[in-house]
């Protein structure tokens, strides 16, 4: 599945990814749904898409009270929030950023409306206010620069010259920069630069969708929809059997 392209637009071939972690997770803000899938172009934000960590039954925090109906929530509570980040291709490390802090996550309208009108000064803050911790790959070939935004701080492995290998664990999901609960926001850009990047099309390989047991379904090469819980395919054969997930190629 691939988004349509803008009439005039230039027809630009996808880049082929690796779902960037191990695990189950909620698939936001997908380009399957809608291009510019953030709602803007600022950025390179254009085919950027939001993973959310999730636990077996679709939640992404075990706990709620007061504070999920009135206020905010640390960090910590969300199954997200820490878990290891892959490099989703092999590459050279070109940007790295760290130093900014984890905030308290938002469930609650009555934090959210108020988070919601800040967002103006972040986005004139720059790059740093809304990407937070974040580094950058730069795919071999030209082929374009990978971002993995809003790490958890103090948590990245990696240094701007390495060279990552595919499934290398580089950092962990965090709740830094513009993010209202511990998210992996990832894109593909024509410039390791945020601030004056383009979005690339993109694609993941081999995995695993559903939104539930009974149509669940392993897709060859494709694009995670709004809402679908996602996790790497492990190349296992299908026996046939009885609420198996069929598999899309």
């Amino acid at each position: 599945m691939t988004p349509e392209r803008a009439a005039g637009e230039s027809m630009v071939r996808p880049v082929t990814l690796s779902l960037p972690f191990t695990g189950r997770w909620l698939v936001q803000n997908s380009p399957a749904r809608r291009v510019p899938s953030h709602g803007s172009d600022l950025f390179g934000e254009r085919y950027a898409i939001d993973f959310v960590g999730v636990d077996d039954r679709g939640r992404t925090a075990a706990h709620r009270d007061l504070s999920t109906v009135f206020g905010t929530e640390p960090a910590e509570r969300f199954f997200g929030f820490g878990r290891p980040v892959l490099a989703p291709a092999a590459g050279t490390v070109t940007t790295v950023h760290f130093g900014e802090e984890d905030h308290e996550a938002r469930r609650s309208q009555f934090a959210l409306v108020p988070y919601a009108l800040g967002q103006a000064a972040r986005v004139r803050s720059g790059r740093s206010a809304v990407a937070g911790n974040h580094l950058v790959i730069a795919l071999p070939d030209g082929a374009g620069y990978v971002a993995l935004v809003h790490l958890r701080a103090g948590s990245v492995r990696v240094s701007v010259g390495e060279t990552v290998t595919l499934g290398q664990p580089m950092a962990s999901c965090g709740n830094s920069g513009n993010s209202t609960q511990p998210h992996l926001h990832l894109q593909v850009m024509d410039s390791t630069d945020l601030s004056v990047a383009h979005g690339v099309p993109l694609v993941f390989r081999r995995y695993r969708e559903s939104r539930g047991a009974a149509d669940a379904v392993h897709r060859e090469s494709g694009i995670p929809t709004e809402g679908a819980v996602v996790e790497p395919w492990p190349p296992v054969p299908t026996t046939g059997r009885k609420n198996e997930p069929r598999f899309i190629f």
